[in-house]
């Protein structure tokens, strides 16, 4: 973007040259070295309080300076005694000298502690938390750890990563665009954050020029736009308007491959690009894969803006110290919405799941006012999966929806298979001779020389004569998925011996594997199903003709015709939870206590998702070169989510997090398109065949209502308080929360079923409970009736069942709980909110462990 499509904006861009991460060598000076023996990355939290910590505390005391809370001297000549605390939302977020400040602090606390030694400080963490990255010898660690400036430390883990039609079924284009005035204005002055793998500023998703409207960059996003080799200037406009990158902690560990990783906002992976269309690219951009035209794509807010922070690689996912720094980093560029397709690849240890650092520094950032969504992780279907824990977290699980894209194959015995591939058919109605590869290798050969031949992964070996006008088939194996093998390959492979197309059969130890349609230029299916897989083989087995002597074969009678799967059928029972979709309930800590949290907190489409696609994505290898891509998990959920919030915050600017959060919740769907209860997948393999109603714990309050979001009637609102006085009620937490928080617990005894969540769940319900949550009324006047359904082995009485509340009111309703029966399984039930103006808010009601009598 040069200097005149600047001007046309309503900010101007800070571009920001980018050569490499800044590192802060202690002692030995000099080249940044990888790891040494003994040493290890650390992410120390301090004492003092972070700067969004420091404002917001200022500007309830109605302070505006530094000095009043105790801010002390400045570095290069910075007085924060004097500065300015600016407020965050639709401003500058950035407080003028005390950020600079605290990194000055950080930098000299090193100095002082191991004053002569070597060490690699990465990052100064201001914003969220006030702490650092830093390498450090376990020795010197302990050294570090006893000053009394620093309140924690820990080691730093790895993370991982966890649409053309997803507007239509979530009711986007009838429903909640039309009360935004359509899908081009739809998310308009709302800033979402994307943590991921970086983003193709090229792809047409992220255009700013596909309409001559007035589209301002929003006054109060403060970001900047890295600018590298491969990310140069005018990579950003007023669609994408930030994007930097976080890699020092990767590079330190030596894991970095500067070649394929980029150090710079540009996406290789894929999956960055793909979660941040999903969330907000334009509407209407051609979704044209293998030449094949799949109808139009739209992000969810498709006028919605978009800043990236590229924490994560695909050589080896990532590393929280990089994740917080970019956390830290949206924030200060004050974001509306931070979204995250990222979990950790272990549950945290300590005291409880919530403290670590990734959920701490997005509990700043809540309080700051940013709605946070994460994946909820695709660990599933076993209970207690769940990767995103913390009840100031928005957390998705992953359902499908109502599109499919089937394929057929019809066998000479007139069985049909079905089958997946964005492929088209073998002509009309004529059968074609099955050869398999091993069968069909040059001068005779009676077995493949390597497993990749059975793979169609080299056409050198094959017998083109023989092969030429039949359909090729080929193994699908592990090789497949773990990107050794590539159906692209086998495709050319195909061509080059002139078959009439290909089919794969599914290796029986290729298992827990959702196979997404793959695209394909030539007549082909994948036999996704390892029964049907071998129902095909020993057809095409039997079919064979031999001779007696030799046992050469000498006929391939096998013969079918391939259906074709290039358009979509609509009709499946959806949405239904997927097999992979990590499950509750929230494990509270490594003990795997429960919390008296719901998780996930809903379900949004993840399966057989279109997404734009990195023209330098190699995460999938079949959709390599491509400009869309499918994909499923649910890190195709979240960014779902991100882009309802977003069109949730565009009509209602002042909602909090926990608004937003209420907003989602109490308003989804709870049926299949068909009125039957939502399904849930139980198994990796034949999942469908397991299924069976969904609980909470699989899909939390139910599947996302886009247009009921925007008109929820009640919310229930939640603050920072509340979430510090729930930490601060777990038991021996004190000392934890203080180090993250800088500020110190009173007494509390809040459970997470005390706080105002648009959910009740209770992990242990000893004998009697009494819960209350307060409704505010965000709608016009209402009379409401409160009714409810208890879970099995508890009673429920509630307190009052009537109640009017006028506009912006507040009313409080208390459940008193008893167990009836003494039972360790969870039970489950709902709550209703039920307006006579037609709004309505219903909750789910869970209760694990029931004890009538208290040993």
């Amino acid at each position: 973007m040069g200097a005149t499509r600047r001007e046309r904006c309503a900010a101007p861009f800070l571009w920001v040259p980018v050569l490499g991460a800044a590192l802060l060598l202690g002692g030995g000076g000099g080249v940044v070295r990888g790891l040494e023996e003994g040493a290890a990355v650390y992410i120390v939290t301090m004492k003092q309080a972070a700067a969004s910590h420091k404002r917001l505390d200022l500007e309830r005391s109605g302070s505006t300076s530094v000095a009043a809370a105790g801010g002390g001297g400045g570095a290069d000549g910075d007085t924060p005694a004097t500065s300015v605390l600016r407020k965050p939302r639709h401003g500058s977020s950035k407080p003028l000298n005390y950020g600079s400040y605290l990194v000055h602090l950080h930098n000299s606390l090193l100095k002082k502690t191991l004053r002569g030694e070597h060490y690699i400080k990465l990052y100064s963490y201001h914003y969220l938390i006030n702490g650092f990255a830093v390498v450090l010898t376990s020795q010197q660690a302990e050294k570090l750890y006893r000053r009394k400036e620093v309140a924690n430390m820990m080691l730093d883990f790895s993370v991982r990563t966890a649409t053309t039609y997803t507007p239509e079924f979530l009711g986007l284009p009838q429903g909640a665009w039309v009360q935004e005035g359509g899908p081009q204005c739809a998310g308009q002055g709302v800033v979402i954050g994307l943590i991921d793998t970086g983003i193709d500023p090229n792809h047409p998703s992220f255009a700013d020029d596909l309409t001559t409207d007035n589209y301002p960059v929003p006054a109060h996003y403060a970001g900047n736009c890295e600018v590298t080799n491969d990310f140069p200037s005018g990579s950003c406009n007023r669609k994408l308007v930030g994007a930097r990158h976080f890699a020092a902690s990767a590079i330190t560990r030596g894991v970095f491959n500067a070649s394929q990783d980029l150090a710079s906002p540009s996406d290789s992976d894929g999956h960055g690009t793909h979660t941040a269309s999903i969330a907000a690219g334009n509407h209407g951009i051609p979704v044209i894969v293998a030449g094949h035209h799949f109808g139009n794509a739209s992000g969810m807010a498709p006028r919605a803006h978009i800043a990236v922070y590229k924490a994560l690689y695909k050589g080896f996912g990532g590393f929280a110290a990089d994740v917080v720094a970019a956390i830290d980093q949206a924030a200060e560029d004050n974001v509306d919405v931070i979204s995250l397709s990222i979990t950790p690849n272990r549950r945290p240890p300590g005291l409880a799941t919530f403290f670590n650092p990734i959920d701490m520094a997005l509990m700043s950032a809540v309080k700051a006012g940013i709605f946070v969504v994460q994946a909820a992780g695709n660990t599933g279907p076993s209970p207690k999966s769940m990767s995103s824990y913390s009840p100031w977290i928005f957390t998705v699980g992953a359902s499908a929806h109502d599109r499919e894209y089937k394929n057929y194959v019809v066998l000479g015995n007139n069985l049909t298979i079905p089958g997946v591939g964005l492929a088209p058919g073998t002509d009309g109605d004529s059968m074609y001779n099955l050869i398999a590869a091993p069968h069909a290798l040059k001068n005779y050969t009676t077995s493949p020389i390597e497993m990749s031949l059975g793979e169609c992964q080299d056409s050198s070996h094959l017998d083109k004569d023989l092969i030429s006008g039949k359909i090729l088939v080929c193994s699908y194996s592990i090789r497949f998925v773990l990107g050794l093998s590539s159906v692209k390959q086998a495709l050319d492979t195909a061509k080059n011996v002139s078959s009439a197309g290909v089919i794969f059969y599914l290796d029986p130890f290729v298992l827990g594997f959702q196979l997404n349609p793959t695209p394909m230029d030539i007549p082909g299916l994948i036999i996704p199903s390892s029964d049907d897989s071998k129902i095909f083989l020993s057809y095409y087995n039997e079919s064979l003709v031999r001779d007696e002597t030799s046992n050469r074969i000498v006929s391939f009678g096998a013969v079918a015709k391939i259906l074709g799967g290039l358009e979509p059928n609509y009709g499946s029972t959806s949405p239904k939870v997927m097999f992979y979709s990590a499950r509750g309930p929230d494990p509270e800590d490594n003990t795997l206590a429960n919390a008296d949290i719901l998780k996930p907190n809903l379900i949004a489409p993840g399966s057989s998702i279109w997404g734009a696609w990195s023209s330098l994505g190699l995460d999938s290898a079949e959709f390599t070169g491509e400009s869309f891509a499918m994909l499923s998990g649910t890190s195709m959920a979240a960014p779902h989510v991100a882009g309802l919030a977003a069109l949730i915050k565009q009509k209602f600017p002042s909602f909090s997090p926990a608004a937003i959060i209420s907003a989602l919740s109490t308003t989804t769907t709870l049926s299949d398109r068909q009125g039957s209860p939502i399904m849930s997948q139980r198994t990796y393999s034949n999942p469908d065949s397991t299924q069976t109603p969904a609980t909470p714990f699989d899909m939390g309050n139910g599947f996302a209502n886009a247009t009921a979001a925007l008109d929820p009637g009640l919310i229930f609102d939640c603050s920072y308080d509340d979430y510090f006085s729930f930490l601060c009620g777990i038991n021996g937490s004190g000392p934890v929360v203080t180090n993250y928080t800088g500020n110190n617990c009173g007494v509390s005894t809040m459970t997470g079923a005390d706080l105002n969540l648009p959910s009740i769940t209770i992990a242990v319900l000893n004998q009697s409970r009494t819960i209350t949550r307060t409704v505010t009324n965000v709608a016009s006047d209402e009379n409401y009736t409160v009714s409810y359904n208890a879970p099995y082995g508890v009673a429920v009485s509630a307190a009052p069942t009537q109640f009017f509340i006028p506009s912006g009111q507040k009313q409080a309703v208390t459940f008193v709980v008893n167990a009836t029966t003494n039972n360790s399984s969870a039970s489950f039930g709902f709550v209703g909110f039920y307006g006579d103006r037609g709004h309505q808010a219903i909750i789910p009601f869970s209760v694990m462990s029931k004890v009538v009598y208290s040993s």
